[in-house]
């Protein structure tokens, strides 16, 4: 039998494709159901955290804490495992105004926002994680995770799977928005080596900026016609240092070549 490992959060985006990795390489996996009062009570070897809510923690604020610290809380305080990696978000740089944001540097939030719920909760989940586990908890910060395979989520994601249904693509957004965009399988790499890394804080993302336009020239360059109905044009948001996830071994592929390989498949 191989290394155990729990995913907690096992039936979504992230944590499927994280399971199914663990499996393939000849880990023990228990992927617990919500609510599986086991979690507390068996040996669960290397814990990823990988529950959490994204798009409707406005919408569901009580529950968002309930995902993003009270469950980790509770596994924390039990104390059956060998190690802990928490997946959080680079989405915690939002409040920082520089253009590049460092893992040991001081978070920014503004406590009377009502939407900051997401990223207090998930700031207390990784105090938690590093500063309660006595050296066994790591925290990975995800960027925009990306994949295009069906109704995985996000405004990349989306687009990609649109372009298996036509040639003409108009988007609900803005060329000039940029994100760090980081492959769903370069992403399960990662939280693989975090759990053998330092009891810190990674950036699971590629280290670049891309803006919509720079995705979209890449379509065009396929034979895609890409068209936008925003015109916005927000400051972009710190750009995540990843020196810590490169020390690792670790360095995602830069999305615009993972996006054209991926029409080079839909061309064929």
């Amino acid at each position: 039998m191989g290394r155990k490992a729990t995913v907690v959060g096992a039936a979504g985006f992230v944590g499927a494709r994280l399971a199914a990795r663990l499996r393939e390489t000849g880990w023990d996996v228990w992927a617990p159901a919500k609510g599986d009062p086991e979690l507390l009570t068996r040996d669960l070897g290397v814990v990823f955290y990988c529950a959490g809510l994204t798009a409707d923690y406005d919408r569901r604020p009580f529950d968002t804490v309930e995902a993003h610290a009270s469950l980790v809380s509770e596994v924390i305080r039990a104390g059956r495992f060998e190690r802990l990696v928490y997946c959080s978000s680079t989405r915690l740089y939002d409040g920082q105004r520089k253009a590049e944001a460092h893992e040991a540097e001081p978070l920014v939030f503004d406590p009377a926002d009502p939407r900051r719920v997401y990223d207090l909760s998930k700031a207390l989940g990784e105090n938690l994680t590093l500063a309660r586990t006595g050296g066994r908890g790591a925290v990975a910060r995800l960027s925009n995770v990306f994949d295009w395979s069906d109704s995985a989520p996000g405004f990349l994601s989306e687009w990609l799977i649109a372009a298996r249904g036509g040639r003409e693509l108009t988007l609900e957004s803005s060329p000039n928005i940029a994100r760090d965009y980081i492959h769903l399988d370069d992403t399960v790499t990662a939280l693989v080596a975090i759990a053998d890394g330092r009891s810190q804080a990674y950036n699971v993302a590629s280290g670049e900026l891309v803006t919509n336009a720079d995705i979209a020239r890449v379509f065009e360059a396929a034979g895609w016609s890409v068209r936008f109905t925003g015109t916005a044009d927000p400051p972009p948001p710190p750009n995540a240092s990843v020196e810590r996830l490169a020390a690792l071994g670790v360095r995602a592929r830069p999305v615009k070549d993972v996006v054209r390989v991926y029409l080079e498949g839909l061309t064929r």
